[in-house]
């Protein structure tokens, strides 16, 4: 299992429920997406990202077909604009 977690910390916070919608909906239209768990964060402190995005795969090959498939690169057309940055952490398990 191979899992690519991602945290996001947003131009606009308001906006974490809106933009976990969207990633949400990516379940089901990528086949190489084998489960996926969006987290808008409830507890902000300065040290909080806004929204947490954790994905699995069955390989790093998996993951990069999700990279380029064309339903995610909308989501990041949509959701660029609104980022201040991303932290992510790929790894085996």
């Amino acid at each position: 299992m191979y899992t690519h977690i991602v945290f996001f910390y947003l131009k606009n916070p308001a906006e974490a429920e809106e933009a976990a919608e969207k990633l949400r909906g990516l379940e089901g239209h990528i086949p190489s997406l084998k489960s996926i768990e969006v987290g808008v964060d409830d507890a902000p402190s300065p040290r909080s990202a806004h929204l947490s995005l954790l994905t699995r795969f069955d390989d790093p090959a998996g993951l990069a077909a999700y990279a380029n498939h064309p339903v995610h690169l909308a989501l990041l057309d949509w959701i660029r604009p609104r980022l201040q940055r991303t932290v992510k952490v790929d790894y085996s398990a």
